[in-house]
């Protein structure tokens, strides 16, 4: 149980009401535990009227219905108790739930980007639902009914052993048995746990993948294709269960066989020590057999506990494995909240790719002034991307130095150097909720007035007007039911409204028609007066009008100056410039 450690903290965190709980489920039991005894005394009162002892009928009528009222209210006492015991530790496997998924989430929020191109989606959101789940049923049932089970275990064997050493002994011998046989099994179920965990999320990466893409399945029509690959980790799955179904379901058969052979014991031996005289009492052997019958479920729970155990054991090493993961992004500078002016410096800046091999910055050296405008252009896979996560800190550089108001980057608090940067990537992501809260998650504290400003100098204001419920308009996953550049001027006004220092549009101008695309343009001139502004884009109309361009090609920059500049040296910017105003006129 070394992976269940980290639940610890969980346990001491909530100790008063588990410790609440076991003081509750040792009086249930105590309680459940006068009835054997009152069982007794009835069957000895009725044994000793038929052997004439007692006499009066009265008197036998009088003691069955005290000790009826009795069993009866020891009953209900100990439904009571047994309530409040899922009241509280119950309820703790609930708080525990809650704080582990909190805890996955927000280790899955600090992990850096590469962790995530290691791991399939599918498979984080297994970890924080299926595997905590199996957890919370450790941390719930499996410790109520391991109390329940080690409390009623030392009541009743101390009771038996009160009554009778000899019948108690001949009683639990099969106990050792079904101890080895658990344990056994116990190990088994771990394996075949681990294995279904496994399978469960391949099936979830599966499922997950291709309704995100659903519309390149559907164009493509390999529906057929999709559904036999389903099929296949379907039925993986499926065979992995049955195996695991199969050793879960040799538990109860075992208990039933065990119980049984227990009650033969007592039947046999107690009979047989009544007729000899070591017995008092008859009824001795029937408040055995109700022993025997109260240890069932108890001893029954023993696998199940295991079983249990076994399953989040193998679930919570899964998670721990995520737990312990490190983001290759290190926040050194915790307390500083500096406010940012927007001088981005890059001396010699050198990066590749470990997954690929691909050196997407190769001593890349410029420099942008505050407020300044930085235009940037080049073939696909030059490496424009790949700058603009590095200004976000969303990769570590290897080698070389990137410098923020002349601070070098790795020493500017994370979430202070996120905050006051707007960043509009090419691969545009809407959430599925209104409009107006995809907007407002750039700035959750933003007013409608704020909304509405920002959506104005993205123009994108006048189009959620005219849908039938305009900002509370729903959207569909990532967007689904908006057109391409629609979703790019509704991410834009995400990034005006956070009012940043650093704006960053990385092609995201790429759906749009050049008209609206100049009217975007000449609208956030006048928006970003005060604001450091990045403009990646293939489009030349997109830069032109940047105080400064760069050109990059394999991750190094070729060509650097103004519009006018470059457009008089022979080059690729030229060349592109040519092609696009040949385009053009074509066009017109």
């Amino acid at each position: 149980m070394k992976e269940l450690k980290h639940l610890n903290k969980y346990f001491y965190k909530y100790r008063l009401n588990l410790i609440l709980g076991v003081i509750i489920v040792i009086i249930a039991r105590i309680l459940l535990l006068f009835t054997p005894g009152l069982i007794r005394n009835s069957i000895n009162v009725i044994d000793e009227y038929r052997k004439n002892i007692i006499i009066d009928q009265s008197i036998v009528e009088y003691e069955l219905i005290q000790n009826i009222f009795l069993i009866l209210l020891a009953a209900v006492l100990s439904g009571f108790f047994t309530f409040l015991t899922r009241q509280t530790i119950i309820n703790v496997s609930r708080f525990i739930e809650f704080d582990l998924k909190n805890e996955i989430y927000n280790q899955y929020q600090n992990l850096s980007i590469n962790f995530y191109k290691r791991n399939q989606t599918g498979d984080l959101m297994n970890r924080i639902s299926e595997d905590v789940s199996r957890v919370r049923m450790y941390v719930g049932p499996a410790v109520m009914y391991s109390i329940n089970t080690i409390t009623l275990l030392i009541i009743v064997i101390f009771y038996m052993y009160r009554q009778s050493p000899e019948l108690t002994f001949y009683t639990i011998c099969p106990l050792p048995f079904l101890s080895i046989t658990i344990y056994k099994l116990s190990k088994l179920i771990n394996q075949r746990s681990t294995i279904v965990q496994e399978s469960l999320s391949k099936l979830s990466s599966f499922s997950q993948e291709i309704f995100t893409g659903i519309q390149i399945v559907k164009s493509y029509t390999i529906q057929d294709k999709t559904s036999n690959s389903f099929n296949d980790l379907s039925l993986e799955n499926k065979l992995n269960q049955v195996k695991l179904a199969k050793v879960q379901a040799l538990f109860f058969p075992l208990m039933i066989l065990l119980i049984g052979l227990s009650n033969l014991l007592v039947i046999y031996v107690g009979g047989k020590q009544y007729l000899d005289g070591t017995i008092s009492s008859i009824g001795i052997i029937a408040e055995f057999i109700i022993y025997v019958n109260m240890l069932t479920w108890p001893v029954a729970s023993i696998g199940w506990i295991s079983s249990i155990i076994q399953q989040a054991e193998a679930s919570q090493k899964r998670i721990n494995e995520f737990l312990k993961e490190k983001s290759d992004i290190k926040n050194y500078k915790t307390n500083d909240a500096s406010e940012i002016k927007g001088e981005i410096i890059f001396n010699n800046v050198n990066y590749k790719y470990v997954e690929t091999g691909i050196i997407a910055a190769n001593e890349i050296s410029f420099k942008i002034k505050p407020i300044d405008t930085l235009g940037i252009t080049g073939s696909t896979g030059s490496g424009k991307s790949t700058l603009m996560n590095l200004i976000c800190r969303l990769y570590d550089i290897d080698s070389g130095e990137i410098l923020i108001d002349k601070t070098p980057i790795k020493k500017i608090n994370l979430k202070s150097l996120r905050s006051q940067i707007g960043y509009v990537p090419q691969d545009t992501f809407l959430f599925s909720d209104t409009i107006m809260n995809n907007i407002k998650f750039g700035m959750k504290n933003a007013t409608d007035d704020d909304v509405v400003a920002a959506c104005k100098t993205a123009k994108i204001h006048k189009e959620i007007l005219s849908f039938e419920k305009g900002y509370k308009t729903v959207l569909g996953e990532r967007g689904i039911n908006l057109s391409g550049g629609q979703k790019q001027r509704i991410s834009i006004a995400r990034a005006l409204i956070k009012q940043p220092k650093i704006l960053i549009l990385d092609d995201c101008l790429s759906a749009m028609d050049t008209e609206t695309e100049k009217s975007i343009l000449k609208s956030l001139n006048s928006h970003t007066k005060n604001i450091t502004t990045i403009i990646v884009s293939h489009r030349i109309s997109s830069i032109k009008n940047t105080n400064n361009i760069i050109v990059l090609k394999n991750g190094k920059i070729i060509q650097e100056g103004n519009h006018d500049q470059l457009i008089n040296q022979k080059g690729y910017y030229k060349q592109l410039y040519n092609k696009q105003i040949i385009k053009k006129e074509s066009i017109e």
